[in-house]
């Protein structure tokens, strides 16, 4: 294999890769979001600078992915922190966890997405909408949701999943890093098919290996449940912490 059939393989296994070559397109990624207000300074030890926040609030989600190009269905969890950049107003992205390796690998490696594996799952059971995260087996959270309460505005679960996003790209070398940045992403491709809120109640609890309690619930400001077809945006760098 020469140098140039090397630089067109997307990542290892140069012969069998981890992920797939492929634009990725999200049917049906149905979103359960509660958004809730912790210690401030239990998000200060975790916020990277240059980003700030205003109020110490965390957006619990759990997605459903209906279908996704190249992947199939899954299902991923994580906290998202509420900041700004200046005077640009979006997410952190603090921690994902996901029950499929090509997704996985594909978030960290093209992209800069804090994935590791996981078993989140998200169903109705009788008049509510459950979502769960388990580290093997161990449960680490239990979200709750009242199912399809209230319609909700389409302009605004649109604006909440198309909120700028921020992820830490960090590429070790062999002295230290070799590419250490805050990158930036954006949602703009996307379609809202249905959204709701209603009352909803969040369990965060201890665990080393998924440490979302280390941002405790103090108080549920809203939730949502929302229906989308989307595609993810490219990354573009903000900040390098090498310079």
């Amino acid at each position: 294999m020469n140098r140039e059939q090397i630089l067109r393989s997307v990542t290892t296994p140069l012969t069998s890769p981890a992920y797939a070559p492929a634009a990725v397109r999200f049917t049906d990624r149905e979103y359960l979001n509660i958004v809730y207000r912790t210690d401030a300074e239990a998000l200060r030890a975790v916020v990277p600078e240059p980003l700030e926040f205003d109020e110490p609030l965390v957006r619990f989600e759990i997605m459903k992915m209906g279908d996704v190009t190249s992947f199939g269905p899954y299902v991923e969890a994580g906290q998202a922190i509420p900041v700004r950049l200046g005077d640009e107003h979006g997410e952190y992205l603090h921690a994902m966890y996901l029950d499929n390796f090509p997704a996985t690998a594909a978030g960290r490696e093209a992209s800069a997405y804090p994935k590791v594996m996981g078993s989140p799952a998200l169903h109705v059971e009788h008049a509510a909408l459950v979502g769960t995260l388990d580290c093997g087996t161990v449960r680490v959270a239990t979200a709750t949701m009242g199912y399809k309460h209230h319609p909700m505005d389409p302009g605004e679960a649109e604006a909440q999943i198309t909120a700028p996003t921020y992820m830490l790209k960090i590429v070790p070398g062999a002295h230290g890093p070799r590419v250490c940045e805050l990158v930036r992403s954006q949602i703009t491709d996307i379609t809202v098919k249905a959204a709701y809120t209603g009352p909803a109640r969040l369990q965060l609890f201890e665990h080393v290996l998924a440490p979302l309690a280390d941002l405790p619930v103090r108080e549920v400001v809203s939730a949502s449940h929302v229906l989308t077809d989307l595609t993810l945006g490219g990354i573009e760098p903000v900040h390098d912490y090498l310079v």
